[in-house]
């Protein structure tokens, strides 16, 4: 059951680039194992598998909605996503789920829900902290919520070697924020992860195949959407990067072959409405 979408003109310039990378990225499932694992960690936080009503933020290509599918039962459901291209594959997942397809920053999502859940995507918000306002005006009393976000270590490589990255508050600023809207029994956990690749090329197909744009990065970055010029690749630039790579981030894989690494950061937050 899906509500009118948001159409895309209706999105902030920013929210419609992060629309079309994701669109485009049409094999993200298959590349997005760090993402997997993130969700299935969520899905073992969750402290109770009969839920009344549960609102999953940023659902993406729906791995998270399909461990929720398969895992809770729930009166109701509501899945928001930002691409529309998504729209049938979420539904076929959750039948039954009222499908929000729009901005979760300006949309109404409803309220007196007992699980709110968002895996890997909050960071892609203007105002990620904003979130947690957000959910405290729509958990009902002794409700969950738990999401999953990263850290300024998340792709570190790419920050150092161009400048260009994600805005990510810091555990402290959320640590801050969960308690300024009085949420109760909180834990926040960082995991960290050191992908090898076989040359730093591969890195940036893997971040574009995970929905990640690699020569627009700064334009994704809340609050210089409309002043910072984009990050664009020359030849020289490419070279350039290929070769500092190697010389500041590269090892050996488990097999001892020559490698270099990309780092993800995760970090799980988990707390409560009191």
């Amino acid at each position: 059951m899906m509500e009118n979408p948001t159409p895309w003109s209706d999105l902030s310039a920013r929210k419609q680039t992060i629309a079309r990378h994701f669109s485009q990225a049409n094999t993200y499932d298959q590349h997005a194992h760090i993402q997997q694992h993130v969700c299935q960690d969520l899905l073992a936080r969750i402290a109770h598998r009969s839920q009344d009503s549960v609102l999953e933020v940023g659902a993406g290509t729906g791995q998270m909605t399909q461990l929720l599918a398969t895992s809770l039962q729930s009166k109701r459901w509501i899945i928001n996503e930002l691409c529309a291209k998504q729209t049938a594959h979420l539904q076929s997942i959750l039948p039954t789920a009222q499908l929000r397809i729009g901005d979760a920053e300006t949309m109404d999502l409803d309220a007196n829900h007992s699980l709110i859940i968002s895996a890997n995507a909050i960071q892609w918000f203007d105002d990620p902290l904003r979130f947690i306002s957000q959910s405290s005006m729509r958990l009902k009393t002794g409700g969950q919520l738990l999401l999953s976000t990263f850290t300024a270590n998340n792709f570190l490589q790419i920050k150092s070697l161009t400048g260009q990255g994600l805005h990510y508050p810091d555990i402290t600023a959320w640590q801050a924020a969960l308690h300024d809207h009085g949420f109760d029994q909180i834990e926040l956990s960082t995991q960290r992860f050191d992908i090898p690749f076989t040359k730093p090329y591969e890195v940036l197909k893997h971040m574009k195949v995970t929905g990640v744009s690699t020569n627009q990065t700064q334009l994704l970055r809340a609050g210089e959407a409309s002043e910072a010029a984009p990050f664009t690749w020359t030849k020289a630039r490419l070279q350039q990067f290929e070769r500092e790579y190697w010389q500041k981030f590269s090892g050996q894989d488990d097999h001892g072959q020559p490698c270099v690494y990309l780092t993800y950061e995760a970090l799980i937050i988990n707390a409560y409405q009191p």
